[in-house]
Order: C-alpha cells, then sequence, then structure tokens
C-alpha cells in the first residue's frame, strides 16, 4: 500500500503541471496577448511536437541507459527552468519556443511515470487505475486553484505555478523505486524504433488501434487547444474551475475501467471512448451560457468517457502486447502516435479552422463561429468512430477474461 501511495503522488504531481498551464495558456495568449488562432494552435501544438521529438529517445535511455526515476528527475528540473522563463515573455517568438522546448521534455514523462508504475505491478489491469486516478485529482486540483484562487485564467500565473509543482516533482523522483533498465542495446539511430517496438505492428488489432489513435486525435486537438478560450469568450465565468467537472468525472470513470475492461474488452472500450468525443463537440455546438448552458457541462463531463475509455485503455492495451524489456519504448511510440503526430497535425488544422470561422471586430477583438467550429470537429470523430467499427478486430474473449 505505501508503495502505491508513492506511486499515486507522482501521478498526482505529473498531472498537476500539465492541468495548470495547458488548460489556459491559450485563453491567456489568445484574450490577453491577442495571438491569431494559428499562433495559439501553434502553442497548443507545442506538447505534439515534444511527443514526436523526443519519446522514443527517452525511451531508448530509459530501456537501456539510466533509471526512469533518475530521467525523470532530469527531465522536470530543467522544464521547471524554461516553464518559467516562458511565464515572463509577451511576443509569440520567446514565448514558443520556450513552449516547445518545455514540451520537448515534459513528454518524455508521461511515457516514463507509466513505465515506472507498471514495473511495480503485477495486473496492470486491475492495480493500474487506481494509482492514475490520482493524476486526474492533481490535474483537477490546479484548475481549482488557477479560477478560484488565483483568478488567472487570462494570465500568466497557471506556467508559474506549473514551474514551481515540475521543480517539485523532480526532487520527489528521487526517492521513487528504483526502476533500472533491462534492455542493454548499444545507442543506434534503429534503436530509437527497437524492431521488437516495431514488429508490434504485425499484429493486425494493434495496427489498426495505432492507426484509430492517430486519426481520433485530430478532432481531439480542438479541444485541448480551443475549449476553455471557447467558453471564456462566450462568457462562462471561472471556466477553467467549471472544466475541472471533466477530470472529476474521469476520477469516477477511471475506478470504473476494470469493472468495464472485463465486460466491455478493448475494442468497445475504445468505441465508447470515440463516440463520447463526437457526441462532446455536437454539446458544445449547440449549448450556451443561458438556458443551453447544461448541454456544455455535459460536454465537459463527458471527458471521463473520453478520455479514460480511449487513452486509458490504450496504455493498458500497449503494455499488455509489448515485449517486457521495451515496455518503455512502447509507451513513448504510442505518446508519438497520439499525443505526437495526431495532436501536431490536430493542433495546426484546429488553429486553421478557427482563423478561418474568425471575425475581427471594431475594438480589434475577435468572435467566432463556434457552432460550426465543433460541428467540424465532431462531424471528423464521427467519421473516424464508424471506421474504427468496422475495421479493429480483437479476440474479445481474451480481453475480457484476461
Amino acid at each position: 500500500m505505501l508503495l502505491k501511495i508513492r506511486l499515486a503522488v507522482m501521478m498526482f504531481l505529473e498531472f498537476f503541471i500539465w492541468g495548470a498551464w495547458s488548460v489556459t495558456i491559450n485563453t491567456w495568449a489568445g484574450n490577453t496577448l491577442h495571438f491569431n488562432g494559428v499562433q495559439t494552435g501553434l502553442l497548443a501544438g507545442t506538447t505534439a511536437i515534444g511527443a514526436v521529438v523526443s519519446p522514443f529517445l527517452a525511451g531508448w535511455i530509459a530501456d537501456n541507459l539510466m533509471a526512469a526515476q533518475y530521467m525523470l528527475a532530469l527531465l522536470h528540473l530543467a522544464g521547471g527552468i524554461l516553464l518559467y522563463l516562458a511565464s515572463m515573455q509577451m511576443n509569440f517568438g520567446p514565448l514558443y519556443g520556450l513552449v516547445l522546448a518545455y514540451a520537448v521534455l515534459y513528454m518524455p514523462t508521461l511515457g516514463l511515470v507509466n513505465a515506472i508504475a507498471f514495473r511495480q505491478m503485477r495486473d496492470p489491469k486491475t492495480e493500474f487505475a487506481p494509482i492514475r486516478v490520482l493524476g486526474t485529482i492533481g490535474w483537477i486540483c490546479a484548475g481549482l486553484i488557477v479560477s478560484y484562487i488565483l483568478h488567472g485564467e487570462r494570465t500568466s500565473l497557471p506556467l508559474k505555478m506549473s514551474a514551481i509543482a515540475s521543480i517539485v516533482l523532480a526532487g520527489y523522483s528521487l526517492t521513487l523505486p528504483h526502476t533500472s533498465p533491462q534492455a542493454t542495446e548499444p545507442f543506434r539511430l534503429g534503436n530509437l524504433f527497437p524492431v521488437e517496438v516495431r514488429r508490434m505492428f504485425r499484429d493486425r488489432s494493434f495496427l489498426i488501434f495505432a492507426l484509430a489513435s492517430f486519426l481520433i486525435c485530430v478532432p481531439l486537438a480542438f479541444y485541448y487547444a480551443f475549449a476553455n478560450r471557447f467558453l471564456d469568450q462566450i462568457g462562462v465565468a471561472n471556466s477553467a474551475g467549471k472544466m475541472t467537472l471533466g477530470q472529476a468525472s474521469e476520477t469516477l470513470c477511471m475506478l470504473l475501467i476494470p469493472f468495464f475492461f472485463r465486460r466491455l474488452g478493448v475494442k468497445w472500450m475504445l468505441v465508447a471512448g470515440m463516440a463520447a468525443w463526437a457526441l462532446r463537440y455536437a454539446c458544445f455546438a449547440f449549448g450556451n451560457p443561458g438556458p443551453g448552458v447544461w448541454m456544455l457541462l455535459l460536454g465537459i463531463v463527458l471527458h471521463g468517457i473520453c478520455y479514460d475509455f480511449f487513452f486509458v485503455t490504450g496504455q493498458i492495451y500497449t503494455d499488455r502486447k509489448a515485449p517486457a524489456a521495451y515496455r518503455s519504448a512502447a509507451q513513448g511510440m504510442i505518446t508519438l502516435i497520439t499525443y505526437g503526430i495526431g495532436m501536431l497535425l490536430g493542433s495546426w488544422l484546429s488553429g486553421k479552422v478557427v482563423d478561418a470561422y474568425a471575425t475581427t471586430l471594431a475594438d480589434g477583438t475577435q468572435a467566432h463561429n463556434w457552432r460550426a467550429i465543433w460541428l467540424f470537429a465532431g462531424g471528423l470523430s464521427a467519421v473516424i468512430l464508424v471506421l474504427f467499427i468496422v475495421a479493429f478486430r480483437e479476440r474479445e474473449t481474451e480481453n475480457a477474461t484476461s
């Protein structure tokens, strides 16, 4: 139990950091610094570039060279310094450069915390969710502090808070269980993409899963890049705090994952996750801060199914499919496919779509046709959902009983 508590604190800090700055940075950049849609989309896409550039390198180091907890400490120490410097910028170029450098350091830590946690478990399907749920609680705490204590949605204070938390996690990482390298391959460019990991794509079900993970992240980027700015712009008060309702539902869904995993299997949990994204965007398209506020809140609350049933299920599925000695690299590969290439494409596309439906008002501020924006993202999610249902085949008896 003490070990589980230590791992849960790691998850709390990991996602407190991300939840504090990522939700509101585009609201600060767009509504206070007056960056356009493409610029704010690029800021949101820094995590995607970080996921593309770094996870395989960090995965190789953690699998072959450096203990995962030391790698985690090093990345968060350097990242905290960069994030604090970013909080003091007012122009797009310097801000983008620092946030991008930070993202390159932060994104590998998502795979590292999973690898550290999974290494300590006998049955990840039942043990991982109660530990990972503390990450969701960390995200909730960050959002509540930003909205109701700092009142900082339109300021750089969330970045400063994340920077401090990152340095705290760097120190805490040194107390985590020793997670030594398990592979012994010399560094070569090909080892950034280990053949054992590449062979996973020979499994048709895993290949379809990876492709769907990539595709669904394109419409997902609309939410991560613009949901808080959308709510703030249409007049929803304390929008960052209200968005933590999504993480509250995520907490509940996380605890239910073992139950649904046994009864639904991989395919239908993934289907439920993708369907929830299409429904969420429909709620955003037709909701409003008056009588239709329930639709906005429902769209937020759906985050539990949106995230847990797709991403957490995918992490467990990947861990089960990966060779034991290459699980860090396998988690890094999924991070690359989802938060990397998929979110990078989605961040760029979302910025283009938002700018296409923008109107400049007389006072220099912008208004947007948010209904058209969310219907575009929702339609894209629905198409990907249908394709996945048709194409994915997995041995459901294995999923339901293993």
